[in-house]
């Protein structure tokens, strides 16, 4: 419509121009008359001064006004131009998004666990994204955000997820329902609870359950208590398998001091935070990892706890390739995202060597690549 009116006012300038009474200067007949009262000399010399301006005005008049509907309708035609690109453009983005391809940024810390897990989802589902490394001393890189953890993802710049686990369940029900990230996030609401020390904590309901309907759940879970699987080993990785990684790689002053060493040569630290974070960190974390021990009732050896945990991972994977299958699932992904930040380390060196798990987690490097693959 817009675009019809713009090349009527074009239409209608021309054909203005091209008018004989416009050539002759007769254009009296398309403007109209005015009867003025008073004295002729008000507005010239005299009588005859005044008819030879009033055969000129029109002439000039008719030519402007020409003129006016040409740029008027050339500026009305530019501007439904400039509006038309800028809807296609925002049909096409929303096209775009909606079919999975999100704009999304990973605020992490690389050798977190649960940032780790949120990366070996992404990498496992080929879905492109930016990293934003935290520096963990003073933060600022999330600033902005009153949640003060990570990982943080950013989905199209405007939809903030917190918590590793809502983060993977809301992405995967996005891929699988094709619902808009703000629309699925209502399914995880957050809440606020006071834990056994007095302090304030902030949970998620449902993080651990993909949104689907009854038919793509059957498709996704085909065989019988499978989603049920998914959902147990994806909360023993989080509430028993990542709390065995600090006792185990700041089990000695050797170990703290190496483990250090691989964080602050990955993470993001100033020249003289990197030093205190590496021995000061390091003989902090090893005091801790003591108490850590005492709280989760672990053995002297916790190298011995690491171990059956992981042998009991791949017992029950059984036969399988994976537990989710000839495929890996979220569980999969969350027990290899966890174990993998040992990698380079005297604990992962001794896990690989003395428990089954080598064949399955071969597997899942195969599965994941790397992000640099990818992106």
């Amino acid at each position: 419509m817009a675009a019809a009116s713009a090349r009527t006012i074009g239409k209608v300038g021309w054909n203005i121009l091209e008018s004989p009474a416009c050539r002759a200067g007769n254009i009296a007949s398309l403007v109209p008359r005015v009867s003025l009262h008073g004295s002729s000399r008000a507005y010239g010399t005299g009588v005859a001064g005044f008819r030879s301006k009033l055969l000129f005005t029109p002439l000039r008049v008719g030519r402007v006004l020409g003129c006016a509907y040409l740029v008027g309708g050339g500026l009305g035609l530019y501007q439904t131009i400039q509006l038309s690109v800028q809807h296609h453009l925002a049909e096409e983005e929303g096209k775009a998004y909606s079919d999975g391809d999100l704009k999304l940024t990973l605020y992490q810390y690389k050798t977190c666990p649960f940032c780790s897990k949120v990366r070996a989802f992404l990498d496992y589902h080929r879905l492109p994204y930016e990293i934003v490394e935290v520096n963990p001393v003073m933060r600022k890189e999330i600033k902005w955000s009153i949640y003060r953890k990570v990982p943080i993802l950013m989905v199209n710049d405007d939809v903030q997820l917190n918590d590793s686990s809502v983060i993977i369940s809301a992405l995967k029900t996005q891929l699988i329902s094709k619902e808009t990230i703000s629309e699925i996030m209502r399914c995880y609401p957050e809440m606020k609870a006071v834990n056994e020390k007095g302090k304030e904590v902030t949970e998620f309901n449902n993080k651990y359950w993909v949104m689907v309907n009854e038919a793509e759940g059957q498709t996704m879970y085909p065989e019988k208590d499978s989603r049920k699987e998914e959902i147990k080993w994806r909360k023993w990785a989080d509430d028993w398998l990542v709390h065995l990684i600090s006792p185990n790689v700041y089990r000695t002053t050797g170990e703290a001091l190496a483990s250090f060493d691989y964080i602050v040569r990955e993470g993001k630290f100033g020249t003289y935070e990197g030093f205190f974070a590496k021995y000061v960190g390091a003989a902090a974390m090893f005091v801790i990892s003591k108490r850590l021990k005492s709280r989760h009732n672990l053995q002297d050896d916790v190298r011995q706890d690491l171990y059956k945990a992981v042998n009991e991972w791949v017992a029950a994977i059984g036969k399988k390739k994976f537990m989710g299958g000839d495929q890996p699932n979220l569980a999969d992904l969350a027990v290899y995202g966890i174990l993998r930040v040992m990698e380079g380390l005297e604990a992962w060196d001794d896990m690989m060597e003395n428990t089954k798990v080598k064949s399955w987690y071969r597997c899942m490097e195969k599965a994941t690549q790397s992000h640099e693959d990818h992106n």
